[in-house]
């Protein structure tokens, strides 16, 4: 028998927060303040194209080229603006600094329901929480702007770490930070791989959320599937699964 969790260590986009409109609606709005007409559909596949090649060239943001998020996301927007036939650098700049810094506030993301007040559970529990997230350095302003940074004690982005999920080893810095044995932590994310899978091979408490209920034919038992964050703690309260 395993004891009680003591932390909480939680993915953040597309399970606390998502974006609240398309990356190719969020796209295209801004071209149409620069005078633009770009089809968000159009510019969503130019995005996804973009995005694909640059995470295959340069993981993690180009951490390991010296480039940093910035850098990464905005010459990502070039690329994709560059392949709807856009060719003017100058506005191809602007357009790249505008949307790095519009995804930095709260017009861009919208927290789920159901998230506040799990977390708000959590720290009543007497549950630490921490955060562990493919994400690079706006995650902090993004979360205050949200209101929910006070509810960890530590955020561990990708950036930072220098490594990402699935790479166990963003984990293993985590799990320093907590400062508790694996068995002791658990961890909330929505995807298979990158959350479950990944913090489970370490001995931490993995739970898959699954919103939509689209990913049942992943081999993950029914005790360890979240539908809503509302149906977390109970779990959390079992010293056993």
């Amino acid at each position: 028998m395993r004891g009680p969790v003591r932390w909480v260590l939680w993915d953040v986009k597309d399970t606390l927060l998502k974006v609240r409109r398309s990356v190719g609606e969020q796209y295209s709005s801004e071209a149409e303040r620069a005078g633009l007409k770009l089809p968000a559909e159009q510019v969503e596949t130019a995005f996804r194209q973009a995005y694909r090649q640059r995470s295959r060239l340069f993981p993690n943001y180009g951490r390991a080229q010296g480039m940093g998020s910035q850098v990464w996301w905005t010459a990502l927007v070039r690329d994709t603006f560059a392949q709807c036939g856009v060719d003017d650098r100058a506005l191809l700049d602007r357009l790249a600094n505008n949307l790095y810094y519009n995804f930095c506030g709260t017009e861009n993301w919208e927290v789920f329901s159901d998230s506040n007040g799990t977390l708000k559970y959590c720290t009543a529990l007497g549950l630490k929480q921490g955060v562990v997230s493919n994400f690079d350095k706006r995650l902090e302003g993004i979360l205050r702007g949200c209101g929910l940074l006070t509810h960890f004690s530590f955020l561990l982005t990708s950036e930072e770490a220098g490594v990402a999920k699935p790479d166990p080893a963003i984990f293993v810095q985590a799990l320093k930070q907590c400062g508790v044995p694996a068995t002791s932590v658990a961890h909330i994310g929505d995807h298979y791989v990158n959350d479950y899978l990944t913090s489970r091979s370490l001995g931490i408490r993995g739970y898959l959320l699954d919103r939509q209920n689209c990913l049942g034919h992943l081999d993950a038992p029914p005790q360890h599937r979240l539908r809503s964050l509302d149906e977390l703690p109970a779990l959390l309260l079992q010293e056993t699964d």
